[in-house]
């Protein structure tokens, strides 16, 4: 949609945007070999994207006949990792919006001093649980952490999992899972009473995209990261809603809001930089200002991040 938007106003220094896509099935080595395939064959001026921010290629990973532009989709990866000068983040490090959900999480859930912490076993819910202690610590001196539950991505054993949780008997539970492993683990859950009278605080899943496979069974009253879609009626948001729906005929998911802006910022970009080389879209994204659903935001000159859309905290019930 964002696409179709620039190129109907003639595109960007008078050319129009295109979109070439590769999948690389989540796997590290794949995401290399496919970006240098984007960058040799078909001749690309900067990539954008990636889902699952470990495994995108990193500079002292991938080497083309050139540097090329990269532009973070999803939120970025830890901030000890933002170091090449080429690359550029939509949103903030995962640390910097850890440190928002878990100091939260730290200064409204005093009473529970018993935690359980569940999170997916690589880089993403690894840093998740880390951060989430570490500032717990800071916000409670006296908090335990009972039990750590770190299963495999996409291959939870949710019955084994949900059952060791309630086995610890905490007060209340940490939840980094997402998609498949988030709806095993809910399910399990719910049939075995694990939530039942236990603050829940979840990162990610009160986004639509998690949301919505879990239809009757989603959780209630557990706190939440998330895009509430239909509780934002600012101006743009609802300009933006409206022709997502006539568009699509259906509502927007928060892939939807961070694949529009990574391509609204890119001709933003570009046209300040008044070219696609590498060196000037680094200085043009400098303090660039870019307009949003969620209204204006810029991308920082210090650390190379973007500041839209801070993940809201919500409480589903």
């Amino acid at each position: 949609m964002a696409i179709e938007e620039i190129n109907a106003k003639g595109g960007v220094l008078g050319k129009k945007l295109e979109v070439i896509s590769r999948d690389d099935g989540a796997n590290p080595g794949e995401a290399v070999r496919v970006a240098e395939e984007l960058v040799t064959r078909e001749g690309v001026a900067m990539i954008a994207g990636t889902f699952l921010f470990a495994h995108w290629p990193r500079g002292h990973e991938f080497r083309g006949p050139k540097e090329v532009f990269f532009l973070a989709a999803r939120a970025a990866d830890r901030q000890d990792h933002l170091a090449e000068r080429q690359q550029i983040h939509v949103s903030p490090a995962r640390d910097d919006l850890h440190a928002d959900g878990d100091a939260d999480a730290g200064g409204n859930c005093r009473e529970e001093k018993r935690w359980a912490l569940v999170y997916p076993n690589f880089e993403y819910g690894q840093s998740a649980a880390e951060n989430f202690k570490t500032l717990m610590k800071k916000a409670q001196p006296d908090v335990e952490f009972v039990t750590e539950q770190a299963p495999p991505l996409g291959k939870i054993d949710a019955g084994a999992v949900a059952q060791a949780i309630d086995d610890a008997k905490p007060d209340a539970i940490f939840n980094v899972l997402f998609g498949g492993d988030l709806a095993k683990f809910v399910r399990e859950g719910n049939t075995r009473g694990v939530f039942k009278n236990r603050t829940v605080v979840s990162l990610l899943s009160g986004e639509p995209e998690y949301l919505d496979p879990l239809k009757d069974e989603a959780p209630v009253g557990w706190v939440v990261t998330g895009y509430p879609w239909d509780k934002i009626k600012t101006k743009d948001h609802l300009a933006f809603v409206d022709a997502y729906k006539k568009k699509y005929n259906d509502y927007p998911r928060l892939g939807s809001i961070v694949g529009y802006v990574t391509m609204t910022s890119l001709a933003a970009g570009i046209a300040k930089a008044k070219s696609t080389d590498t060196e000037k879209l680094v200085e043009a994204f400098k303090d660039l200002k870019v307009d949003s659903p969620f209204g204006p935001f810029r991308y920082r000159a210090s650390d190379h991040q973007g500041d839209y859309g801070r993940i809201c905290w919500q409480d589903r019930s």
